[in-house]
């Protein structure tokens, strides 16, 4: 099976402090066909997440997408499964038109303390295309055999 990255977009990063940033990695890909780039924090001192707290941190970088695409922020999945760690508004969305500093909304959803140190990797990126829709207002929509049923309405 062939498992070269056949479709590879460019991201533009841009540190924000281009003298403190030596000992952060670019986010990365850490398996050969992974879908995320581990992104890590830039915290200066260690920042200790409580349970039930929520905290926003340093990405320590700005990016430039291209048009019709964006950057989802998502949990690392060892972080949300051992220690409850998860980011507060998954999937988050960076924009192609955002420049400001990537920063990540962690949440602890664990019953210890968790501490995220400088370097540590917090979160995932997935760069995704953006289907952008045109909204159009009716009297009324097409019946279908579901209707309006949803919320566990077809069992668990």
């Amino acid at each position: 099976m062939e498992t070269t990255r056949e479709d590879t977009h460019t991201i533009q990063l841009s540190w924000l402090d281009p003298a403190g940033h030596d000992d952060l990695p670019l986010p990365a890909y850490h398996s050969e066909l992974a879908a995320g780039m581990d992104v890590a924090a830039a915290v200066v001192e260690p920042v200790v997440i409580g349970p039930g707290e929520i905290r926003l941190l340093p990405s320590g970088f700005a990016v430039a997408l291209a048009p019709g695409y964006e950057l989802q922020v998502r949990p690392r999945s060892g972080l949300a499964i051992k220690h409850g760690i998860t980011v507060i508004n998954s999937p988050g969305t960076i924009d192609a038109d955002y420049r400001g500093e990537v920063k990540i909304g962690l949440i602890n959803m664990g019953n210890e303390p968790f501490t995220i140190r400088r370097g540590d990797r917090i979160a995932q990126l997935v760069l995704a295309p953006v289907c952008r829709a045109t909204v159009l207002a009716v009297d009324s929509l097409d019946e279908t055999k579901r209707q309006d049923g949803g919320f566990g309405h077809t069992g668990i």
